[in-house]
């Protein structure tokens, strides 16, 4: 963001102070043909320590981004650099920086709008500054959630959001075999519009979003997985309930109505109990406004209560190979024959194929879950049950009437097929999810509204 042209003053002697002599510059006057310069800038984002490893050895840096009223700059210690300056550096404080080397950024590691970056080197200063007036706390150019389908991807951006919903931390491994802790947040400003942004490492570990926390990224990266979706980087300073001017009246606009609101996410999930782009009914309207009988299958999610499950024939034995699920042929000699595959196996793999009766307040439908459905339904794996079936009759037994009369939300497929010259509509749940009852209620909130104006 350009600004225009700051007058500086020199700096006066005293505690705090580099020196009576010495002239403090703006960030955004520095380029690399100078040589002496100081700035007096705020640290708004510090790193932990990194290493790093390559065919010239390896070692350590830190960075930290500071901050005046001209601009922003990354600066990187490292090595001993780092044990000089990592517990001297505090970020919200005020610092007067000098001698440190002016190089061209490197865009990959930085999201500040700057066409340079500091290094830290033997030589480099480092002080305190008690005056802090004049130095703002933070800035951001914070983008409507809306206007983010209008950004091209990879971009930077800025972002607040209070968040709705945050799921457990979990772990996954990067190609480089590592391990590191993701949660995903969905947030929603005051345009309607949700998006999905990911933390990551101690970000992530850390946050607690029990209490719908208000939430300002500085320079998160916009991606089109799923849609768009938010990722917040290493160099991206994430902020939980910051004290800014746009978290208050979000903050405001949230608690007096804002909650209620029936959002449109523009990141497209799996889970069918998100706030994604869900197209929910009810069993009646389903039936009453036709769906499935178009060209193209139609999809819907709906809170309903299992009243049935046929438990006879929801499993049978298939082809071990991974993608062939046809029934094998006992062969009584220890073998089983798969005619599509045209192989004999010393194995098989149990399919689970069940048909469950769904109802809600208005209405009931049979609908068909398919392996991973029925399993995450019936809480056993199709192997398990199969074990079940063929060693204790009662346990196989009770797995199917501890399902029935349980609510889930569930996601669906429905569309009119034709067999043997008779059409009837086929259902088919595409994902079960456990019913997040506060989501729930304000999402019945927000219909009552409706019928109200």
């Amino acid at each position: 963001m350009k600004t225009s042209p700051m007058k500086f003053s020199p700096t006066k002697g005293g505690s705090g102070s580099p020196g009576s002599s010495t002239k403090v510059l703006p960030i955004a006057s520095l380029n690399p043909y100078q040589s002496k310069w100081t700035i007096r800038a705020r640290v708004t984002n510090k790193s932990t320590v990194r290493t790093w490893s390559n065919s010239r050895g390896d070692g350590r840096l830190f960075s930290f981004d500071v901050l005046d009223e001209s601009g922003e700059i990354k600066i990187t210690a490292f090595n001993k650099e780092v044990d000089k300056f990592f517990s001297l550096v505090e970020q919200g404080k005020v610092y007067y920086i000098s001698k440190a080397t002016l190089k061209v950024a490197n865009k990959q590691f930085t999201t500040l709008k700057n066409n340079y970056e500091m290094t830290l080197h033997a030589h480099s200063s480092v002080m305190p500054c008690d005056d802090s007036q004049g130095i703002p706390t933070v800035s951001c150019a914070f983008v409507p959630i809306a206007e983010l389908e209008n950004r091209d991807t990879d971009t930077i951006v800025d972002v607040i959001g209070v968040c709705k919903s945050a799921d457990d931390v979990s772990r996954i491994t990067t190609k480089t075999s590592r391990e590191v802790s993701k949660r995903t947040l969905q947030l929603i400003d005051t345009t309607g519009k949700m998006v999905t942004l990911t933390l990551w490492g101690e970000e992530a570990e850390k946050f607690d979003g029990a209490v719908d926390p208000v939430v300002a990224v500085k320079g998160a990266r916009l991606s089109d997985f799923g849609g768009r979706s938010l990722s917040a980087l290493f160099s991206s300073t994430v902020m939980v309930n910051p004290d800014l001017p746009e978290a208050f009246s979000l903050r405001a606009w949230y608690d007096q109505g804002g909650y209620a609101l029936d959002s449109q996410s523009l990141t497209e999930t799996r889970a069918a109990g998100s706030r994604a782009k869900t197209n929910w009914k009810t069993l009646s309207e389903v039936k009453n406004e036709d769906l499935g009988h178009g060209e193209k299958a139609n999809y819907f999610s709906c809170l309903a209560t299992i009243l049935y499950t046929r438990k006879d024939n929801c499993l049978y034995q298939a082809c071990p190979t991974e993608d062939c699920k046809k029934k094998v042929i006992d062969q009584q000699n220890g073998m089983y024959r798969c005619e599509k595959c045209d192989r004999e196996f010393p194995n098989f793999k149990y399919i689970l194929l069940l048909i469950a009766n769904l109802a809600d307040f208005g209405d009931n439908q049979w609908v068909t879950c398919f392996q991973e459905t029925a399993e995450a339904l019936l809480g056993h794996s199709a192997e398990t049950l199969g074990q079940l079936r063929d060693t204790d009759e009662a346990a196989f037994d009770e797995v199917f009437q501890k399902v029935n009369f349980t609510t889930h939300i569930f996601r669906n497929r429905v569309k009119l097929e034709t067999y043997n010259d008779e059409s009837r509509v086929k259902v088919t749940v595409m994902e079960v999810q456990p019913v997040d009852h506060r989501e729930y209620s304000r999402r019945l909130l927000s219909n009552i509204r409706k019928l109200a104006s």
